[in-house]
């Protein structure tokens, strides 16, 4: 049984509902929007959680996790409820749900989900067909001006302001890499990181090759997924 999947039904079952909060917003400490919808889908799968049992603990950003520490004898299922939630209150429909589970200090599974795209990869899942795209896809992060001036000439990039949308493209190569320079969190990230592993990419954190571990809620990561082919 898979736990990612089952959280794919329970968003897909409860999607008119989590659509039908997305202008119902507030604004957080760091001016971005947090939703009724955010808050909704946080807590279908913190409800689905306790009932599965297992001892985890729920690691997701719309939590306080300022004194969080990391044990690796813990089971931690990592969530971004709703990552790209300026595109979700604005009515785009490229925004994802992010899940990673670890047991242990060890990688077990993760998700990508487009609810609103009826996209979705797990943990498992076979590509039914390789892209060779030349795309390169930033974050929004890449528009600051030091990063930006270091783009290369020539080159074709994208800004999906969604790293659920940025992750699962490059993985089924519909983009040629996908990267932020600063300030990523695990629940953005981890699930597409160790999606990217499992199907042959090339997956750097911070400057070095990731290999799948455990990224500390409280701080933040720079990373790049690429693959591997000539773009």
């Amino acid at each position: 049984m898979s736990n990612c999947r089952d959280i794919y039904k329970l968003v897909s079952e409860n999607l008119n509902e989590i659509l039908n909060l997305r202008q119902k917003r507030t604004m957080k400490g760091d001016n971005s929007p947090v939703t009724e919808g955010d808050m909704l889908c946080q807590q279908l799968i913190m409800d689905y959680v306790k009932s599965i049992g297992g001892d985890y603990e729920v690691v997701s950003e719309e939590m306080d996790l300022g004194n969080f520490v990391f044990d690796e004898n813990k089971n931690y299922i990592v969530l971004d409820p709703i990552d790209g939630t300026e595109n979700f209150t604005s009515g785009l429909k490229e925004w994802g749900v992010s899940v990673s589970i670890y047991k242990k200090g060890k990688h077990e599974e993760s998700m990508l989900m487009l609810p609103e795209l009826d996209l979705c990869l797990s943990t498992g899942d076979t590509l039914p067909g390789k892209n060779q795209s030349r795309i390169r896809g930033l974050s929004s992060s890449s528009l600051y001006k030091p990063y930006r001036e270091s783009l290369e000439e020539g080159v074709e990039y994208r800004l999906p302001s969604c790293a659920v949308y940025g992750m699962y493209n490059v993985v089924i190569g519909s983009y040629h890499s996908f990267e932020k320079p600063k300030s990523a969190r695990s629940w953005d990230i981890l699930a597409g990181l160790n999606l990217a592993l499992e199907h042959g990419l090339s997956v750097y954190v911070n400057g070095e090759a990731y290999k799948g571990e455990f990224l500390i809620p409280n701080q933040t990561y720079s990373f790049k997924v690429e693959n591997n082919h000539h773009a």
